[in-house]
């Protein structure tokens, strides 16, 4: 979802308030379109946090004091040049445009207070950070912006500031009611009413929002009775209000444990739907809920891109161990015949001394059927070679079948290992899992062992998922396949429960019993753990196997994470883990 002018808005609201009378007491450029500024206030240190980046543009309040370079890049010089020990005036947003106006008054080179203007544009790739003079003059900013980059405006020192034209926009919040009405046009749907002809509300904001007055939000305004425009134009002037007045309700949902959509103004849409997977989480400041957001959707976005090269090798060989798989059982199935080339053999020998050569086939007598049998034979081989050609076929074959046994259980270990390995990625979301399975993969010869690295295991922190059930059970999710081992073998007590997905790839699942006996209610949510944490998360239902943890043993030079039980019970759980705490 896009961060709008609404959002915005409650962030101007909040940040305002904060920042009324503040000082600025530090500069620094954490990233490369980052800033963040330290300001002292009445009632203490406040930090913003201001990003121009094309990828993912935001401001917000915070608490974290990120690190910066060792070296200042010269626009933080030109930052705390221009308004180091400055106050701030006033923070303004025109309309509801997706621009924060920092007005901060600051004393230049000769000690006389000067005005400057601290400007973050939050418009997707044309994001920026622009500082200008008290007369808009651009003094610099974070991305330049020549004219051979951009037509439309030019963001050099020197140049004018001024903020490009919104395609015919309005500002909703100063748009009389006869301006709405003459704006409806017959082609748009109710929510593309609000996002094409006005700015800074987006189709999300305007879905949701029709969603919780009760409009459908996809139907046409040429469907609208002229009392139906009248009760529509009333809306977006309740909606106006609510911006106005400042009513906003920040909320993030939630799929499958990721950010997947934020507003200022909630998410009804998602509160009221079906899908078992969302939740939606409310908060009380929109920097918290953008805090939230980034920190989530940071984690989940750097941790696909730290593990995509371990994801494409894991890929490239769950394929070739499945094409070796399959050359496998096919080659099994050919051995099915070597019984029938040893009988071949047997009655070649047999009847040899009745049969003539030269034939390309003779018929005999099976002598443990008593019936006749027809034997292929080479018309250039004597019957006695034809006899001995069958039986170096069949111990070929022999052979083949002696090594298959091996081989295909093998494989199918590998090819199990590969898939758990491959789910572990799936569920990483730290640094730690993440080595963790990269040395696992190196002890298993599938990635090289980084040089000058030694044996961490043992020596970081064992920090597998940790939820309580609604009962007061504590349950353990192993996040990778050494962990897995060390959660069940070194962790879990023998009359703790073990819980793990039926025949698919999947963490181990501990419920820590104490001496106490678990209530169901306890056993189905560790059992939702168990196949939501595993291959088969996307499923509407998983069979997940349960048994003490005593009865659990780990073969002699078995893979990381297998583990084999000869007694166990089931159930049949819903990947759906909200409403369970996690323990953070």
């Amino acid at each position: 979802m896009a961060f709008d002018g609404i959002l915005l808005r409650a962030l101007r609201n909040e940040i305002a308030s904060a920042l009324s009378g503040a000082r600025i007491s530090k500069i620094a450029q954490p990233e490369k379109e980052e800033i963040l500024l330290t300001l002292k206030t009445e009632i203490g240190q406040v930090r913003l946090l201001l990003s121009g980046s094309a990828s993912l543009p935001f401001v917000c309040l915070t608490e974290e004091n990120k690190p910066s370079p060792m070296t200042a890049p010269g626009f933080t010089m030109l930052l705390r040049k221009h308004l180091g020990g400055g106050r701030i005036l006033s923070v303004q947003q025109p309309g509801l445009e997706r621009v924060l106006d920092l007005a901060v008054e600051a004393p230049d080179e000769m000690g006389d207070l000067k005005e400057k203007h601290l400007i973050v544009e939050i418009m997707g790739k044309y994001s920026n950070i622009i500082l200008t003079d008290g007369n808009r003059t651009i003094l610099d900013a974070v991305r330049r912006v020549p004219p051979a980059v951009s037509s439309v405006r030019t963001v050099l020192p020197g140049k004018e500031y001024f903020i490009p034209e919104t395609q015919n926009k309005a500002d909703l919040l100063s748009c009389p009611r006869e301006d709405f009405l003459n704006r409806l046009q017959d082609t748009d749907t109710l929510a593309g009413t609000f996002s094409k002809h006005y700015t800074g509300i987006s189709v999300q904001s305007a879905e949701e929002f029709l969603f919780r007055t009760g409009w459908d939000s996809s139907r046409s305004v040429s469907s609208l009775s002229s009392v139906e425009k009248e009760q529509f134009a009333d809306t977006a002037a309740a909606l106006c209000r609510e911006i106005s007045e400042g009513l906003f309700q920040p909320a993030i949902a939630y799929e499958n444990g990721e950010p997947k959509a934020y507003s200022a103004l909630g998410l009804p849409s998602y509160e009221a739907g079906n899908n078992r997977n969302v939740r939606v989480e409310h908060f009380d400041s929109p920097s918290r809920m953008v805090r939230a957001y980034l920190s989530d959707k940071d984690t989940s976005v750097n941790m696909r891109q730290r593990s995509s090269d371990l994801r494409k090798i894991i890929q490239n060989l769950i394929e070739r161990a499945s094409k070796k798989l399959d050359l496998q059982v096919s080659q099994m199935r050919d051995t099915e015949k070597m019984e029938k080339l040893k009988l071949y053999g047997e009655l070649l020998n047999a009847y040899s001394y009745t049969l003539s050569p030269g034939q390309k086939s003779v018929t005999v007598l099976n002598y443990y059927t008593n019936e006749e049998m027809t034997v292929p034979t080479d018309p250039a081989l004597s019957i006695a070679d034809n006899a001995k050609k069958y039986f170096d076929r069949y111990g070929k074959l022999k052979r083949t079948a002696r090594a298959l046994e091996t081989l295909i259980p093998q494989t199918e270990a590998e090819l199990s290992h590969l898939k758990g390995i491959l789910v572990s990625l799936d569920i990483c979301t730290d640094q730690e899992a993440l080595s963790e399975i990269r040395e696992e993969m190196a002890e298993s010869g599938y990635v090289r062992q980084k040089t000058g690295k030694k044996d961490r295991r043992g020596k970081t922190g064992f920090v597998p998922y940790h939820y309580r059930s609604s009962d007061g059970f504590d349950i353990y999710v192993g996040k990778n396949n050494l962990q897995n081992d060390r959660l069940t073998f070194r962790f879990a007590e023998g009359n703790d429960i073990f819980m793990h997905a039926k025949q698919m790839p999947g963490s181990h699942v501990i419920i820590r019993t104490e001496g106490r006996e678990v209530p169901d209610r306890t056993y189905e949510e560790g059992g939702a753990l168990a196949a939501y944490y595993s291959a088969g998360r996307d499923s509407e239902k998983v069979e997940i196997d349960y048994v003490v943890k005593k009865e659990v043993k780990k073969p002699a030079g078995a893979k990381p994470g297998f583990v084999v039980y000869y007694t166990n019970y089931s159930l049949v759980a819903v990947p759906d883990i909200i409403g369970i705490e996690r323990i953070k």
